[in-house]
């Protein structure tokens, strides 16, 4: 069964630049986030790319803008699993952060976040620890211990130990980001969304079901509340609670999450992201286990075939 993390990206800070340019930039930047949050990469990476010209037309090369718009154009990529794209991007980034804001800026610590991100999805995580720890060790320094940017760190590491299989390691960072993010953006903010999401996943992956499903129920409620019913986030909790069910045999429960998770994903990133893959290998699975081997071959064959594409 493939369940799905939520992470926090981290907002960095915008500076403004000469005034034409800050203009244009900020025309960008506004669309650019309008496009990510209705779940459209493409659009959004199209917008990311004029920001950045903009920025780099209009200012100085180590310019603080100009680091925002390559670390917003490289989460696009990576969110669409363009990870070679986004690795080179990310690392000027954090070089024009450090030389133009100081190693231990806010701005460096959000960079290095969603460099370790990356890392962690390609399988990396040595390295992924490394920035990771070094990114909370900022935060709190910067902000104090009950800051969201430090919530944000905290999530980020413990995914990472989730994926290494350190449950006691990660539940008490979940936990502690968890309430941080209550007391901080209230019940329903989208962050708060995601790290119950992945404590879901930590008990789901200790079978510990009863803890998991009201945390699902709640994700995915906040969620659409929050991105509206169609958006890649609601396909990644409906697919997450699917998971919940078939582990438990409630079958006639789990497949219509599963489909409906699929449908949301092809038509908001397309029919050859990796998130459509992981929605397909679940219903073929699914399929398998109730009988339906006729079901399950052409969705495991198209599954594979997104897989090898984006290797």
């Amino acid at each position: 069964m493939k369940l799905q993390h939520l992470s926090l990206i981290l907002v960095l800070i915008l500076f403004s630049g000469t005034a034409r340019a800050a203009t244009l930039w900020d025309k960008f930047n506004d669309e650019l986030e309008t496009l990510y949050q209705q779940g459209d990469y493409k659009g959004a990476a199209v917008a990311a790319k004029k920001a950045l010209q903009a920025a780099e037309q209009g200012l100085e090369p180590d310019h603080p803008d100009i680091a925002t718009s390559l670390n917003s154009l490289a989460m696009i990529h990576s969110a669409q699993g363009h990870y070679k794209e986004a690795e080179p991007l990310l690392k000027r980034a954090q070089a024009i952060f450090e030389k133009s804001l100081g190693a231990e800026s806010p701005e460096v610590a959000a960079t290095l976040n969603n460099l370790a991100m990356l890392y962690r999805n390609k399988g990396d995580y040595a390295e992924a620890e490394s920035l990771y720890k070094r990114a909370l060790a900022i935060d709190e320094k910067a902000f104090g211990g009950e800051h969201p940017n430090v919530a944000a760190s905290l999530n980020n590491l413990a995914q990472l130990y989730q994926a290494e299989g350190q449950y006691p390691q990660a539940e008490p960072l979940l936990k502690r980001a968890v309430t941080i993010l209550e007391k901080t953006g209230g019940p329903h903010h989208p962050n708060l969304a995601m790290s119950l999401n992945n404590l879901a996943l930590l008990y789901n992956a200790q079978k510990q079901y009863a803890k998991a499903e009201p945390l699902y129920k709640r994700v995915f409620a906040i969620t659409k509340r929050a991105f509206g019913p169609n958006h890649p986030n609601v396909a990644l909790s409906l697919n997450n609670l699917g998971g919940l069910y078939k582990d438990q045999g409630k079958y006639p429960h789990a497949e219509p999450l599963f489909r409906r998770a699929l449908l949301i994903s092809e038509e908001t990133l397309g029919p050859d992201h990796p998130n459509v893959a992981t929605s397909l290998e679940n219903l073929a699975q699914l399929y398998r286990e109730i009988g339906y081997p006729h079901k399950a071959e052409p969705l495991a064959k198209r599954a594979a075939a997104i897989r090898a594409a984006t290797r």
